[in-house]
């Protein structure tokens, strides 16, 4: 399995390059009352926005997996986002850790409401890992579109500062969250939230960085 993930991976890079090999990327659905199903118009906005504007070949129709599902492992970039609670089996912890050290990668967005479901989860599937702050010079801010001062800040919520976050193995990132920041509504369609040009294009360039970086890496 880990050979045809990183089989799979290569050639999903050779399409970044090369726009003659067509993939999809994937919504994960997870169990314990939170809305995974959240922003359902902001990943086909960002497909969109990156496919105009990088001339990437990413599939508009955006796949959902679920967490336990071998399925999983046919898409090299998934997404997690929502609200509320996240609980992961054990079954699906294995599962989705798997998928990560076979080359797969998780951007998980908080959405407002997420943070201390996804430490607590996510410390289950990587005991031996932790979350690391991204410096504002870390490539991921400069892939394609240049970020000074790193994550933009979206929507205010708390009004804490935009912070990313990243779980690295062997030197290569396999897990992003971004939090404070809920670039998803700021990807989702303009009458959604009402949000400023500026911000959209702001949050739909650092989703653009993040599926140049994660080709590239």
């Amino acid at each position: 399995m880990r050979v045809v993930l990183i089989f799979l991976s290569f050639f999903c890079y050779v399409s970044v390059l090369a726009q003659n090999y067509e993939f999809k990327i994937a919504l994960l659905k997870y169990k314990g009352g939170g809305d995974w199903y959240a922003n359902p118009s902001s990943l086909p906005n960002l497909v969109k926005f990156t496919n105009k504007n990088l001339g990437t070949n990413i599939n508009p129709d955006i796949a959902e997996v679920d967490v336990s599902s071998p399925e999983i492992f046919n898409y090299p970039f998934t997404h997690l986002t929502g609200h509320g609670n996240v609980v992961f089996s054990a079954q699906e912890t294995q599962n989705l850790r798997n998928y990560l050290f076979s080359g797969g990668f998780l951007h998980v967005d908080d959405n407002y409401g997420l943070d201390e479901f996804v430490r607590r989860e996510f410390k289950k599937v990587f005991p031996e890992l932790d979350l690391v702050e991204l410096p504002n010079n870390f490539p991921l801010f400069s892939s394609y579109y240049y970020f000074a001062d790193g994550l933009p800040k979206i929507h205010e919520h708390d009004g804490k500062p935009a912070q990313a976050f990243g779980i690295f193995k062997g030197g290569r990132l396999i897990l992003l969250y971004t939090y404070e920041s809920d670039l998803g509504d700021g990807w989702e369609d303009k009458q959604v939230h009402n949000d400023p040009e500026d911000k959209r294009m702001q949050a739909l360039k650092m989703g653009a960085n993040i599926l140049t970086y994660v080709f590239t890496q």
